[in-house]
Parts: structure tokens; sequence; C-alpha cells
């Protein structure tokens, strides 16, 4: 793609970094803040520039967070013996759009994937299983996407703890096979936590 400009292609070129962006759509991007008034494109910099410097991870539950215990972390209403435990960020919230759980949250990061190079010490797993060693701990659900890469670290924390006093669940199967919570309507999502069954008896055999 000719550009007139190497600041214009420079721009583009970052722009179009961003997942889902092509050159095409990175262009018309760049094009339009230059149509807005300066203040405009130096906010959404600031606002950027901030948020990549200032932003934390909760000391809790690894989410992202404003300080160093997340609002959900510090909320005094939430059963703290229910933990569900998430890939990521995304997940978190679209469990929390759902309006139907009052635990809370582990964040892990990731979902061991041998063929990626992601294994269990890259994740954060053992502060988890730390939790439960506690003692404080009631009910652990899984609630990684069902793919071959999901159950396998479902597994993988189950026989971590299956040895202590906490109940293990997974989030019913009206989340097709394959599916990313992020991506799931939220009744579906709400029910599916809701109707949650023993992680024992979802074990699959591979």
């Amino acid at each position: 793609m000719e550009l007139p400009s190497k600041l214009l292609e420079n721009a583009v070129n970052e722009m179009s970094q961003l997942p889902g962006i092509g050159k095409r759509t990175a262009l018309r991007l760049v094009l339009h803040l230059l149509k807005q008034p300066a203040e405009q494109t130096e906010m959404l910099s600031s606002a950027l520039t901030a948020m990549r410097n200032d932003i934390q991870y909760c000391k809790e539950c690894n989410t992202i967070s404003d300080a160093e215990i997340c609002g959900i972390c510090s909320n005094a209403s939430r059963d703290k013996s229910i933990i569900c435990v998430v890939e990521d960020v995304r997940d978190v919230m679209a469990l929390e759009n759902t309006g139907m759980f009052k635990g809370v949250y582990h964040v892990l990061g990731g979902k061991i994937s041998p063929i990626e190079g992601v294994g269990p010490s890259q994740l954060k797993i053992t502060s988890l299983v730390e939790k439960v060693k506690e003692g404080n701990v009631a009910e652990i659900i899984f609630a990684l996407s069902s793919t071959m890469e999901g159950d396998t670290t479902n597994f993988y924390i189950y026989r971590q703890i299956k040895e202590y006093e906490v109940k293990t669940s997974t989030i019913a199967r009206g989340i097709a096979v394959g599916d990313e919570l992020e991506y799931a309507d939220e009744v579906t999502l709400g029910r599916s936590l809701l109707n949650r069954i023993p992680f024992e008896t979802s074990i699959k055999p591979y």
C-alpha cells in the first residue's frame, strides 16, 4: 500500500498490529484521527499510555485492576469461599455481566498448551493451590473453555487439590464444546453457572 507520508505509514503499521485490524481498516482509523481536533488524539494517546503504565493486577485473583486489590475481591458481600477459575480477564467480565455469580475469581493467565509452549509453571496455578491448602475454600468452579487445553488445565488443577476437602465443579455445558466464554450470551452463561456439575463427572478420557 503506497502512502504519501512516512509518518502516516508508520501510524498505519502500528495500528494494524491490533487484532482484527488490517491495513485498510488501520488507514481508515488513522485518517479519522487526523480529521479530529488535536486534543482528542492527545487524550487517546494519554489514556493508552496511562493504561499501559499504571494498570495493576489484583494480588488476590490476578485480574486487571486500578488498585492492589480489585473491586470484586475487596467487596465484603462476595463469598470468598467460592472461587471460579478462569483463563483471563475477559472471562471475568463475561461472568460478571450475568449478575449471577457472587463468589470471587482466580485468573490463570492462560491454559496449559504444550504445542504453544505453555506449561503449568507459566500459569497462576500454584497460588490457587495455596488458597485451597489454607482451608478457607469450600468450592472451586472450573470455568475454562471446553477445549482440549481447557480440559487438560482443569484436570491438572484437580489433581493438585483433590486430596483437600474442597468441592470441585464445572460449569454446565450450555456452552458448546470449543466455544470461548467471552462469546457466550449472558443467559446461557448464567444458566451454566447455576447448573454447574461435579467436576468428577465431567472428566473425559483422552
